[in-house]
């Protein structure tokens, strides 16, 4: 029985005595433990809405009260209310005092309940540190109002509205580093560096938002004014990012432009390959008709010699009519007077060597016309037996005013045979008139400018017998048929020549006028002696110095040349090739005003050049003429023909 006392008091004493204990821990509590122990209790009743705070009834409008009606605890399931029944603190003595013992183990129980209660709300609220930077702040908001609950009250409602306008206290310094990369995101995008005032003006707010956070780790260390940073972090933020929304609709806009262009381009590949095989066409159709062009080229070159041999009918008509008249005159009347001065060498004398009666008759009456002392010339003109009567008749009928005028026939020239001129023996040769005349042959040769009826007259070669023909003369002036005299021509007669033989204008000019134009330089005996790319000069007004003519024996070069070429292999037929052979080193360039070229064959000719001019020549196919001269340059040569001449309008020769 002893015993059974003795184990129950040890047991009563074990039960009892930590009660005892915690009740006399508590009791002793200080004033400070008693502080944080109602700042825990009161962290518990700080939800994000205030409005269901009841500590205070709602009709109190008093911001101040003297003593609280009770504290209120709540977790997320249950609800417990603590009146001052229930749970009295007072100011000061114990922190719990019974009033009631049948009331004593109720409140232990309750005591118990809050704190462990309030325990689990510290280690949730540690996890969170937005929530323990609230709880920091509240815990010293409460030391300071510690013995007037109003004023704590009125902090709880203050820190409630900071909540509603900022986030969660633990989310702040992560927030802020968060913007922090995205600032710096949205600075390495084109938009931003773009805009050069938006990006400077980030840029100072990421150093400014590196310096507020600094080197804190967690909330407690961020400056008061870490929320104005973030505001004004965040209103930045949103800037550039509608500045890239912006950037993205442009992005949209050059998309669907770059997929309209793609589109057009596409367009117009198919109408490129289109276009290429159109080109294709037109280029066969081109090449074909290149070669339809050569054939009529070709053809119509062809037809223009052949007109050039023709000569219209009413220049066919006029030498009948001339002649027939001629030998109608009696002996006396066929003559024409100042025969005695013909071999006067102090006058001025000028050959012209024509079968062409119209032409012959332009070039004296244009000579005549502009020579300021006409009776001082003396003109030498020599034709054929064909047209020799007819050429008379006109110049005793149309005799040149002051000037003298002598009418020769060739055939008088009896010294001139084919034993002497070798070129007289190859143009009566059968393969000569074959050359000429043979259609084939015509069709064959390329270099039809030479094939010229022209060529086959000795008229033509005259010019290189000048000696002979005028052996009493020292200097004589050569104009072709073909020419019109503008100027007058007696200053030539007082050139120094520096003792060359010939007097002529230079064609270099003209790149096709040089001597591998009118000379084979594959033939070694022309290759040996001249140079391709002398300088050409022109035939239809040259002064011949006939002195140094005969004292450097031109005519045997002449001759010699001549019978090289007898198989026609050093040059084609034609005056101009043996005339530069003949007279190489020999010629002296004189004024290009004196001698203006191409006005029968280039339709480009400067009409300046022409005016100026002294001679102009009608040299090529396009005679003035024939009905293909070259039309607007007819006008010089017909203003020295009398259109209004008898004969002229008998044979029906017109302007």
């Amino acid at each position: 029985m002893r015993l059974r006392n003795l184990v129950f008091g040890l047991l009563s004493l074990s039960v009892l005595a930590p009660i005892l204990l915690y009740i006399d821990s508590f009791s002793s509590f200080t004033p400070s433990f008693k502080q944080e122990f109602l700042e825990d209790v009161t962290a518990l009743i700080l939800p994000a809405d205030t409005s269901n705070l009841n500590v205070l009834p709602q009709d109190e409008s008093s911001a101040v009260l003297k003593e609280p009606i009770g504290i209120i605890y709540t977790d997320n399931h249950t609800k417990t209310i603590l009146t001052d029944k229930d749970l009295q603190l007072p100011d000061t003595g114990r922190a719990l005092s019974a009033t009631d013992e049948d009331a004593q183990p109720r409140k232990d129980d309750i005591i118990k309940q809050v704190i462990q209660s309030a325990n689990q709300e510290k280690e949730e609220t540690r996890t969170d540190r937005g929530a323990d930077q609230e709880s920091h702040q509240l815990k010293q908001q409460s030391a300071l109002n510690s013995d007037k609950v109003g004023e704590k009250d009125a902090l709880l409602t203050k820190t409630n509205k900071q909540t509603d306008q900022s986030p969660m206290p633990a989310a702040w310094e992560r927030q802020l580093r968060d913007r922090l990369i995205k600032a710096s995101v949205y600075l390495s995008l084109p938009a931003t560096k773009n805009n050069r005032r938006f990006a400077r003006e980030l840029r100072m707010w990421i150093k400014e938002v590196q310096r507020v956070l600094g080197d804190a780790i967690k909330d407690s260390d961020m400056p008061k004014n870490a929320y104005e940073k973030w505001k004004a972090m965040d209103q930045l933020l949103e800037k550039g990012k509608q500045m890239q929304y912006e950037c993205a609709n442009e992005v949209k806009k050059l998309r669907a432009m770059l997929h309209s262009t793609e589109e057009q381009l596409r367009v117009h590949k198919k109408q490129t390959m289109s276009f290429a095989t159109m080109v294709e066409k037109l280029r066969a159709m081109l090449h074909s008709t290149e070669e339809q062009l050569q054939v009529h080229k070709k053809q119509t070159m062809f037809l223009t010699h052949l007109t050039a041999k023709t000569l219209p009918k009413g220049l066919n008509c006029l030498p009948l009519r001339l002649t027939t008249d001629y030998y109608n005159l009696n002996s006396s009347e066929q003559q024409f007077p100042n025969q005695e001065i013909l071999d006067n060498p102090l006058l001025h004398h000028i050959a012209l060597f024509s079968d062409n009666v119209l032409a012959a008759a332009v070039v004296v009456n244009s000579t005549v016309t502009n020579s300021k002392h006409p009776s001082k010339l003396v003109l030498h003109l020599v034709s054929d037996r064909l047209n020799y009567a007819a050429m008379r008749m006109w110049f005793l009928v149309n005799p040149p005013g002051k000037a003298t005028i002598q009418v020769q026939n060739i055939d008088e020239f009896t010294w001139l045979n084919s034993s002497y001129s070798p070129v007289l023996k190859q143009l009566h040769s059968q393969s000569m008139i074959d050359y000429y005349f043979r259609a084939h042959s015509a069709n064959s040769d390329s270099n039809l400018k030479y094939r010229n009826p022209k060529y086959l007259s000795i008229l033509n070669h005259l010019r290189f017998y000048l000696p002979e023909i005028f052996p009493k003369l020292n200097k004589v002036l050569f104009l072709d048929d073909d020419i019109v005299v503008q100027k007058d021509l007696i200053g030539l007669w007082s050139l120094d020549l520096k003792g060359n033989v010939n007097g002529a204008v230079e064609t270099c000019r003209e790149s096709f006028h040089r001597f591998d134009t009118y000379l084979n330089f594959s033939n070694p005996l022309i290759s040996n002696n001249f140079d391709p790319r002398a300088c050409g000069w022109a035939y239809g007004m040259n002064l011949f110095d006939l002195e140094e003519w005969r004292r450097q024996n031109i005519t045997d070069v002449y001759h010699s040349w001549q019978k090289l070429n007898h198989d026609r292999q050093l040059w084609k037929l034609g005056t101009l090739p043996p005339g530069l052979i003949t007279l190489w080193k020999r010629t002296h360039p004189l004024d290009r005003r004196w001698h203006v070229l191409g006005l029968g064959y280039n339709p480009n000719v400067s009409q300046i050049e022409i005016e100026r001019g002294a001679v102009i020549h009608y040299n090529g196919n396009m005679k003035p003429w024939l009905e293909i001269g070259i039309p607007k340059y007819r006008k010089y040569w017909a203003k020295y023909v009398d259109y209004v001449n008898v004969y002229l309008r008998e044979c029906n020769i017109n302007p």
